[in-house]
């Protein structure tokens, strides 16, 4: 079996290393548009930094224009905002059967479909935080096992072999995508836009801020209901349920415990002064909400707030929270 990692970034070189590092002989190709970023994973490999250790596995490390024949399996972990062209440019390289995997955040599954085909995408989200360190290391921010969760757009029909190949590395939840994605999405678009606005970790965000947490969170849940989910399932429980009850407020900074170092890459990506990917999480919240005729105004109001401090008309702090109370 062919991979590919086409986003070698944090997240995509953490995920290609550790299925790597389970099986040696598989064959996979890392490929960034960055040469820096190539030029370091040639000469060092793919160094992983956990809070329990660390460890380096060799890789073979492309430029896009460097890449070669096809792929059994793409795993896209770039930026969304340039799905559609990115896409076109992996058609030639997807086998007639290959699958393209995005583990992307939001909804991206619906444009790769319209480019590729439905039967060929399906969407994976995965359960820690990474981060890239000086010398371009990879610092995995979440403790414990690492989970991820898998699911179809299509048929669905290398969907076993998915898992098979992930479950050498990963704890692999496999079921309904639009659950997947939601469940996923009622914690990025409150968490990760919230850091982007404050600089704050997930942690502090679950201890200091809970009201506004959970009301972003809230509002992604009555999206996720109107599209038909029945369960937003997250190691084991049904957080749509755990967080519109009573005990919300005492349970967040408990649940969110093992992320709590997180800072969102929206955030890195403001502080780097690049577009962040805002409109794709909590954005795509909004635009689900307003398909399905759910008012999701303070998520409306922290994306605005995102390009306000993009743009140099709001101050990236945790004072700018109160904005949205």
């Amino acid at each position: 079996m062919r991979i590919l990692i086409y986003g070698a970034g944090a997240m995509g070189t953490s995920l290609g290393a550790y299925l790597v590092r389970s099986d040696p002989s598989l064959v996979c190709d890392f490929v960034t548009r960055n040469r820096d970023r190539v030029a370091s994973l040639k000469k060092y490999g793919a160094v992983i930094v956990t809070a329990s250790g660390s460890f380096t596995v060799p890789v073979n490390a492309l430029l896009p224009e460097e890449m070669h024949g096809t792929y059994d399996v793409v795993f896209l972990a770039t930026k969304q905002r340039e799905n559609g062209q990115i896409a076109e440019f992996l058609r030639p390289f997807l086998k007639e059967d290959g699958a393209l995997v995005t583990v992307q955040n939001g909804l991206p599954e619906e444009g790769l479909a319209s480019v590729l085909g439905a039967d060929h995408i399906y969407g994976c989200t995965l359960g820690w935080g990474a981060e890239l360190t000086d010398g371009g290391k990879v610092s995995v921010t979440s403790e414990g096992k690492l989970c991820l969760a898998l699911g179809a757009y299509g048929s669905g029909q290398r969907l076993g072999d998915l898992e098979k190949l992930l479950s050498s590395a990963f704890t692999v939840t496999k079921g309904d995508l639009s659950e997947i994605r939601y469940s996923k999405l009622t914690v990025n678009a409150a968490f990760s836009t919230l850091s982007a606005i404050s600089g704050l970790t997930f942690g502090e965000l679950a201890k200091k801020h809970k009201g506004i947490v959970l009301a972003l969170m809230r509002e992604t849940v009555a999206v996720a209901r109107a599209a038909g989910c029945v369960r937003l399932e997250q190691n084991g429980y049904d957080i749509g349920k755990l967080f519109s009850g009573p005990f919300a407020g005492l349970l967040l900074p408990v649940a969110m415990k093992k992320h709590s170092k997180i800072r969102s890459g929206m955030l890195r990506d403001i502080n780097a002064g690049r577009r962040c990917d805002v409109d794709f999480v909590a954005g795509a919240v909004v635009r689900a909400g307003e398909k399905y005729k759910v008012a999701t105004p303070k998520l409306r109001s922290a994306v605005a707030l995102v390009h306000d401090i993009e743009n140099g008309l709001a101050e990236l702090s945790p004072e700018t929270l109160t904005l949205l109370d």
